[in-house]
């Protein structure tokens, strides 16, 4: 992915390469380090319906991101599957010039009975949730009746659609799921899956973040080695997030995101957008652009496009390398909202 010299760059020269797009703040799981229940109980207002931004807006603005650098575009939530029609968004999105690489981030419990029409549609990649094997741990972190059963047999699916490689991400949380790391990666190799151990992190204000709870990925990676021998490989491309490694015996590939213990913002190219149209530039972020105010105020392209680059020219955000106790407190949008 060679960078165009004539996209801008933020305040520490970097290009915007990656837009994540929440299609919905609503989600069927109430997992305990995004969406807890305690917040998001049965009571909790979720966006309203006409708030959201249609898919003709979502699909003007990656338009106009296509044409500021985006070449990876990621529909998020929420649970997107949960966004009606969703499908059709998905076939809006693959018809843009310049957006190359379109996938999804789900928890898969909704996703068998819609892989074949989202592969039909034109999303390519597939990135599943799934913290845990064992079904009494996986239900205690995603806080839902919904057993793993039901996500393992979205992953078969995906994959007798024709989604291939699908990667598997598992939040490591101290004291909770590290018993885990080596039967996921084990059902990763049996089953031809790219699995992600991704660090803790103190996204938004209420899944209780504790630094005493995060598991660096040092540690993940030694577990796995002692049961499969591993060795490094390069990143894909520049601003990719996850550390790869692959399985010495030809068993696939692994990989770790250390957004705690070994930050990469000085290579993030990610923004976000949010479902009712924030541009925000950094998972922890406390506010974002209103792009939707401009959207429904008549905007032309020409203008849209000046104000989304002035957006990320101004940008200059690397919060995990500053993060203290002290910043993890402070107020952040929560990871619901824009999509982790």
């Amino acid at each position: 992915m060679t960078p165009d010299s004539t996209a801008p760059l933020d305040r520490l020269g970097r290009h915007l390469r990656d837009l994540r797009v929440s299609v919905t703040d609503r989600c069927n799981f109430r997992c305990t380090y995004c969406m807890p229940r305690e917040r998001f109980g049965s009571d909790h207002q979720f966006l309203p319906r006409a708030e959201l931004l249609r898919f003709e807006e979502i699909a003007r603005v990656v338009r106009v991101l296509a044409g500021l650098g985006v070449r990876k575009v990621r529909l998020t939530g929420g649970e997107p599957l949960v966004r009606r029609d969703v499908t059709e968004l998905v076939g809006m999105l693959a018809d843009i010039e310049g957006v190359d690489d379109l996938a999804m981030t789900t928890n898969a419990s909704l996703l068998a009975p819609v892989a074949g029409d989202l592969y039909a549609a034109g999303l390519r990649r597939l990135t599943i949730s799934l913290d845990a094997l064992d079904d009494e741990i996986f239900r205690a972190m995603s806080d839902t009746k919904i057993g793993v059963r039901h996500v393992l047999d979205g992953i078969e699916a995906a994959q007798a659609a024709g989604f291939a490689p699908i990667k598997v991400n598992a939040v490591v949380r101290g004291g909770v799921n590290e018993g885990q790391i080596v039967p996921l990666a084990r059902y990763g190799r049996e089953h031809g899956l790219i699995v992600r151990f991704i660090e803790f992190m103190d996204v938004g204000t209420t899944n209780h973040w504790k630094l005493n709870q995060v598991v660096p990925s040092r540690d993940v990676l030694a577990a796995i080695a002692a049961e499969f021998p591993i060795e490094p490989l390069d990143p894909n491309y520049t601003g990719e997030v996850a550390e790869r490694w692959r399985y010495r015996d030809g068993g696939g590939e692994v990989g770790v995101i250390s957004s705690v213990s070994r930050p990469f913002c000085r290579t993030c190219t990610r923004a976000r957008l949010s479902a009712i149209g924030e541009l925000f530039t950094c998972l922890f972020a406390a506010a974002g652009t209103d792009v939707r105010a401009w959207l429904r105020d008549g905007i032309d392209d020409t203008a849209l496009h000046e104000r989304l680059a002035a957006v990320w020219s101004g940008r200059d955000d690397r919060y995990s390398e500053l993060r203290t106790e002290e910043t993890a407190r402070a107020a952040k949008v929560e990871m619901s909202y824009i999509g982790g």
